[in-house]
Formats: structure tokens, sequence, C-alpha cells
């Protein structure tokens, strides 16, 4: 439970708007004080590039900081994370983050940790808790403002056009912040024009073996796909081989948008089998260890901290991919 309170850093694919609990007393249940931190992270799992760079941020990141990390993954299991974050109670952490796998029902396990003065920091995804208290801040992108940037790029790709431009969608993770803010900004930039029409949208976990499985399907029933909108690369990719299984040519005969740019998704923007990118930054370790330290300390930290992210098209790709980090 620890995503809300860094820098502003490139992100953008993985946004949800949360509202944060502003930074108060920083006592925790661990050591605090002079000692060094300790920090019981629950991650969402391993599904995607993206989260494994997400992952390896914040491992490198705690050591560079001198921050002890207890390290859990959920399997994309909110029990799992549920199960977790209880476990760094008992042990008295000093300090707990975590990547909600879903939205909703956080309440009980935050008051554990809110009732044992263990603070606790929200990181890429938010939760929709009304009591704000229950968390120290989100860091994370805003995802409503990527599924925008995404409408906004198909809205100009085919603003000169009266036909019908058919879509479908593959999401995220159902219930997740990022797959309900994602198509929450894409459908808003649409709706605007009615030749846009969404034909199609099914959940692909944000993985690329599922992303493949749906769009086949999505390719049985629907013949006439022009677009496919993805909540993240991997599941773009994943489309991209279901694509070429049935003949059709990825990024000309059906256009496709992705969020995250990571590097495999990059790479397929560079060669054309991807159109357009909107970026999601996993390297939030630096942010998280720092505010880490400031609310085991006590000092205020914002509620919200919302990463800066950008968007890629192919040429764009091209010029920073042998830079990539992840």
């Amino acid at each position: 439970m620890v995503l809300a309170g860094l820098t502003a850093m490139s992100l953008a694919a993985c946004g949800d708007a949360g509202s944060g609990g502003s930074g108060g007393s920083g006592g925790s249940g661990g050591s605090g004080g002079g000692d060094a931190i300790t920090m019981g992270f629950a991650q969402v799992g391993a599904e995607s590039g993206w989260r494994t760079a997400n992952t390896k941020s914040v491992q490198d990141a705690a050591k560079s900081a001198g921050v002890t990390l207890k390290f859990s993954d959920a399997q994309q299991k909110q029990e799992n994370q549920i199960k977790a974050i209880r476990s760094y109670i008992q042990q008295r952490v000093d300090v707990i983050a975590f990547s909600p796998v879903v939205e909703s029902g956080w309440d009980t396990v935050l008051k554990e940790a809110k009732d044992a003065n263990i603070p606790v920091i929200l990181t890429d995804r938010a939760v929709d808790s009304a009591d704000t208290s229950l968390y120290k801040t989100f860091l994370g992108s805003d995802f409503v403002e990527e599924g925008r940037k995404a409408g906004q790029w198909l809205v100009e790709e085919y603003q000169d056009g009266s036909e019908t431009v058919n879509i479908v969608e593959l999401q995220g993770t159902t219930g997740s912040a990022p797959a309900n803010d994602r198509k929450a900004g894409f459908q808003e930039i649409i709706q605007a024009d009615p030749k846009f029409k969404i034909i199609a949208s099914q959940t692909g976990d944000f993985t690329r073996a599922k992303g493949k499985e749906v769009m086949e399907a999505f390719l049985k029933a629907h013949p006439d796909i022009d677009v496919l909108y993805a909540h993240n690369d991997d599941m773009g990719l994943g489309a991209i081989e279901a694509i070429e299984g049935a003949g059709k040519v990825p990024g000309q005969d059906i256009k496709i948008i992705t969020v995250d740019a990571v590097r495999d998704g990059m790479q397929a923007l560079a060669d054309g089998k991807i159109n357009f990118i909107v970026e999601c930054s996993p390297l939030l370790g630096p942010q998280l260890m720092d505010l880490a330290k400031k609310v085991v300390a006590g000092q205020q930290v914002p509620a919200r901290v919302v990463t800066e992210e950008t968007t890629f098209t192919q040429e764009q790709a091209k010029q920073v991919l042998s830079t990539r980090q992840y």
C-alpha cells in the first residue's frame, strides 16, 4: 500500500487518479528514528514487462537508500496482498507500500495498519476508499489522462474521415485502477464523434498470453476491426501475434494503440506494428524511498504525486529505443 507520495516522474500508462491522505505523524510500529527503515512492499505480481521493471526499480532503490525491503508477489490476487500486508503489520515494519490489484476492498486491512501506527504508501495504483486517512500518499500516473491521450491520437488520426471506425478494446485486470481509468479517459474523448464505435471490449488481464487469446476471439467475431486499443503493451504484443496469425498486417490493416512504452512495445512501435504508445514509467523506486523516509520521520508529504508522462510515435520510438531502461 505504498503508492502515493513521490515526486513527479515520467510515467504514462498505469494511471489512476486516487485521492491521498496527507502526511501527518509518521511514527511507525518498527524501529523508526535514526535506525534503518524496514519497508514491507506488496507487489501486484509479474504480469508484464512493466511490472517486472517496476519491481526491479523498487528493489534497487531500496538497496541504494539503505532501506530493508520485505517483498511479496501477490500473483494478481487481492487476498494474497491482504495476507502480505497483515504479515508486515505483525512484523512491525516501519512503512508499508503496495500497488493494489483492484481499487476496492482495502479499508479493513488499511485500518489495521493505521491502528498499528504503520504508515501506508500507495504506489502506481490507487484505492477507492472514502477514508483518505488510511494512507499517507499516492505515487503514480494519471491513468484517466493516459486514456485521453490515446483517444486524442485516434481522433486526430481519423479527423478527415467520415466512415465508421470499429474499435476493439483489450482492458486491464477487471476492477483495477488502470483498467477503469484508461477506459474512462479514452471513452471521454472518442464519444464526441459518433463515427468511433467500440464493438468489443474484454479484459486481457494485462498479460501477453491473454491478449493474444482475446484478440483471436475478437477477430473471429468481428472481421471488420479498424483499431485496437490495448491498456498495456503486453496485451498489444499478444494481439499482434493473433492479428498476424489471421493473415492481417498489424499497424496497417488494424491500427494499434497501447500504454506503457516498455522496450518490446517500443520495438514494435519502431517496426510499425504498433502505431502509438502512451508512456507509463515503472521506475518509481527512488521516489518511493524518498517518500518512505519522509513519512516515517513524520514529515508532511503531498497527498497525491502525479508522475510526468509522454507519448511516442514511430519516429520518436526509433530515436529513444536505444536508451530505454526497461
